[in-house]
C-alpha cells in the first residue's frame, strides 16, 4: 500500500515542492525563496509598524493576563486560551529536532539568526492576527470564524479587489485543508508512533502501529468534538505544562554546564558573522537560522490567525498584541533553550555541515547531563505532537467550512475524517503525502502575505486608533 500511494502522489509532490521550496544559489548558499518571502514580511511589518514587536511587548503581557477584559466581550474563548491554542499548533517536533539540524548544518551562529527571525516573526503575527479578528464572521449561535480566508475575501473587497480576495481566500482554504491532514495530522501521528516504538522496543507495536494511531485518534476525537472551547480548555493546561517541563529541564542542563556558557555565547556571536568551515559561509548560516525559525513559528502562514479570531475582545488590535508573544515563546525561548543545550554539551565543530537525525542529537545532548532525559523527551515529543494535532484540526475545520459552508453534519464529518487520518498516518510510510502537504502548507504564505501587504494601511489605521489610549494604561 505504501508503495502504491507514494508512486501515485510522488510526481505531484515533487512538482509542488520544487515550486514552493525553489532555491537560488547566492554566494555559495542555496537560498529558498519562500524563506526570503516570509522573512521579508517580518522585516516589512517590523519597520512599517515602528517596531511593534519591541515597543508593544509589555502591553502584550498585560493584555494576555486579562487586565483589560470585560464581561460580554465578543468571541468564544479568552485571549489567553486563544494564545495557548495557537502556541499548541506551533510548538512541536521542530523545537526538539529542527533546532538540532540548524546547529549541525549552520553551527552555533545559526542560533543568533534563529532568534532574529523569531523577533521579526512577532510583527508578522501581530499583523495577521489583528486582521483575523477585525474581519472575523460572527454566527447566530455566537460562534465565530476567522483567519486569512476571511480577511483576504472581506478586507480586499473593502479595498476594491473583491474577485482577487475571493480567489486568494479559496486557494488559501483549499491548501490549508490538505495541509492540515498531512503535516498537522499524519506526520505528527507518524512521528509519535515512531518515538513510542523506538523507546519501548516493542515488536508488537512495531507490527501493529495502527493501534497507536487508534489511541491517538480516540484522544483527539474526545477533544475536538467540543469545538474551539474544548480545544482551548485542553491547550490551556497542556501548553503551559509541556513548555515549563521542557524549559525547566533545559535550564537544568544549562545550569549544570554554567561554566561553559560564556564560551557558548561567544561561539554563537562569532559564528553568526564569521563562521569557519561551514558550507555556504555567513549567508548559509543566516538562511539556516531563518529557515528553522519560520518553519517552527509559522509566522506569515496565517494559521494562528484562525485560532486568535475566536478570542473574546471588541478590539482586534489587542489580539494582535497577544499573538506577537507566540514567536517569542516558540522561537526566542524554547528553540534557544534547545540550541544552548546542544552547544553546551555535544556540539562538535568538526561535524558542522553534516547530516544528522535532529531528535537523536537533542536527546543525546540532554542525556549527556541528565541520564533520565530520553524519557522526558519522549513525553515532551508526544505532548508536542498531540497538541499540534488538535490545533490543526481546528484550522482545517475552519478552512473546510469556508469552502463548503457551515452545518453540524459537515462539522462532524470533517472531524471523523481527521481522526481517521491519524490512524492512517501511524501505520504508513508517508513519503510523498507529507512532502505534498508540507509544500501546500507553506504555499499559503504567498496569498497570505500578499493580502497582508495590501491591507497594511488598514492595519496601521487600526493600530493608530488603539495604541495612544492603550499605551497610557499601566
Amino acid at each position: 500500500m505504501d508503495q502504491i500511494i507514494d508512486a501515485a502522489v510522488r510526481p505531484l509532490a515533487d512538482f509542488v515542492s520544487a515550486i514552493v521550496f525553489y532555491s537560488v544559489p547566492l554566494f555559495g548558499a542555496d537560498v529558498p525563496l519562500i524563506v526570503v518571502w516570509l522573512v521579508a514580511g517580518g522585516v516589512f511589518f517590523t519597520v512599517y509598524l515602528r517596531f511593534i514587536n519591541l515597543r508593544g511587548f509589555a502591553h502584550a503581557v498585560r493584555v494576555v493576563t486579562g487586565r483589560y477584559k470585560a464581561p460580554g466581550d465578543p468571541g468564544e474563548i479568552s485571549q489567553f486560551r486563544a494564545l495557548t491554542t495557537a502556541v499548541s499548533g506551533t510548538v512541536g517536533i521542530g523545537n526538539i529536532g529542527g533546532v538540532a539540524i540548524a546547529i549541525s548544518v549552520g553551527g552555533p551562529g545559526a542560533t543568533f539568526w534563529l532568534i532574529v527571525s523569531g523577533l521579526l516573526g512577532m510583527s508578522t503575527k501581530f499583523a495577521e492576527c489583528s486582521l483575523g479578528v477585525l474581519y472575523r464572521r460572527k454566527h447566530p449561535d455566537g460562534s465565530v470564524s476567522g483567519g486569512p480566508m476571511h480577511y483576504l475575501e472581506r478586507g480586499l473587497a473593502e479595498r476594491g479587489w473583491a474577485r482577487l480576495g475571493r480567489g486568494l481566500g479559496l486557494f488559501y482554504a483549499a491548501a490549508m485543508v490538505f495541509g492540515c491532514l498531512g503535516i498537522g495530522n499524519m506526520f505528527q501521528s507518524n512521528q509519535a508512533t515512531a518515538i513510542i516504538v523506538h523507546v519501548t522496543g516493542s515488536e508488537f507495536l512495531a507490527n501493529n502501529a495502527w493501534l497507536i494511531g487508534l489511541l491517538l485518534a480516540g484522544l483527539i476525537g474526545l477533544v475536538i468534538v467540543g469545538g474551539i472551547k474544548s480545544i482551548a480548555s485542553t491547550t490551556v493546561r497542556l501548553v503551559p505544562t509541556m513548555a515549563v517541563l521542557y524549559v525547566v529541564s533545559a535550564l537544568l542542563v544549562i545550569g549544570l554546564n554554567f561554566e561553559r556558557l560564556p564560551s557558548a555565547f561567544v561561539a554563537i556571536w562569532e559564528g553568526a558573522f564569521a563562521p569557519q568551515g561551514v558550507a555556504g559561509g555567513m549567508l548559509g548560516v543566516i538562511i539556516m537560522g531563518f529557515r528553522r525559525a519560520v518553519f517552527s513559528n509559522e509566522a506569515g502562514l496565517g494559521s494562528a490567525a484562525i485560532a486568535h479570531a475566536a478570542a473574546q475582545t471588541p478590539k482586534p488590535v489587542s489580539e494582535g498584541f497577544v499573538a506577537l508573544l507566540e514567536p517569542f515563546i516558540d522561537t526566542v525561548v524554547i528553540c534557544t533553550m534547545t540550541a544552548l543545550v546542544i552547544i553546551l554539551t555535544v556540539y562538535d565543530p568538526a561535524d558542522a555541515g553534516g547530516a544528522v537525525d535532529g531528535i537523536a542529537l537533542t536527546t543525546r545532548a540532554f542525556a549527556s547531563t541528565l541520564p533520565w532525559a530520553p524519557v522526558l523527551l519522549l513525553v515532551a515529543a508526544l505532548l508536542f505532537a498531540f497538541s499540534t494535532m488538535i490545533a490543526w484540526a481546528y484550522y482545517g475545520l475552519k478552512a473546510f467550512t469556508y469552502l463548503v459552508g457551515d452545518g453540524r453534519a459537515k462539522d462532524l464529518g470533517f472531524k471523523l475524517f481527521y481522526c481517521l487520518f491519524a490512524i492512517v498516518g501511524s501505520s504508513l510510510n508517508l513519503g510523498a503525502l507529507v512532502d505534498l502537504s508540507d509544500a501546500l502548507v507553506f504555499v499559503v504564505a504567498i496569498p497570505n502575505l500578499l493580502g497582508l501587504y495590501l491591507l497594511a494601511p488598514v492595519l496601521r489605521r487600526e493600530l493608530n486608533a488603539y495604541w495612544p489610549a492603550a499605551a497610557g494604561k499601566r
